[in-house]
């Protein structure tokens, strides 16, 4: 296991994808952004994997990836950083497994277990989504 030498306490695990415009580029993005950003420590990031959609049909495949943070955050308030950060990257939420830039979702947040209304960790479904296993099999857990 990596261990970092970062002040941010808590280890991270957040799938990321997309399927509107260049992903691959605003990956590349995402990663430069959460590495100049003091509020994270970005340790790791997996292969990208193409995906057929799920839910909505009608629409492109997505990239899929893992990457793994160090922050300092509690659960919630990386909730709400995350989804600062996916407006950012021009994320529209317009209904239920529809086309976007960039979608962000925990998947592992240290050793916890929570499950309320707004946030549920382990993510429910991580575990049988390819997009998130075969890219799981390729970072340090």
């Amino acid at each position: 296991m990596l261990r970092s030498k970062s002040s941010h306490r808590y280890r991270v695990t957040v799938g990321i994808g997309g399927n509107v415009g260049d992903v691959k580029r605003r990956f590349e993005r995402l990663y430069a952004f959460f590495k100049r950003d003091k509020r994270v420590e970005l340790l790791q990031t997996s292969l990208i994997l193409k995906n057929p959609p799920f839910g909505f049909m009608d629409q492109d495949d997505f990239l899929n990836s893992i990457i793994v943070l160090q922050v300092s955050m509690q659960p919630l308030a990386f909730l709400e950083y995350l989804h600062r950060v996916e407006k950012k990257f021009a994320r529209k939420r317009s209904f239920a497994n529809a086309p976007r830039t960039l979608d962000l979702d925990i998947i592992f947040f240290d050793n916890r277990f929570i499950k309320t209304d707004r946030l549920t960790i382990p993510h429910a479904s991580w575990f049988e989504r390819e997009s998130v296993m075969i890219p799981l099999m390729d970072i340090d857990r």
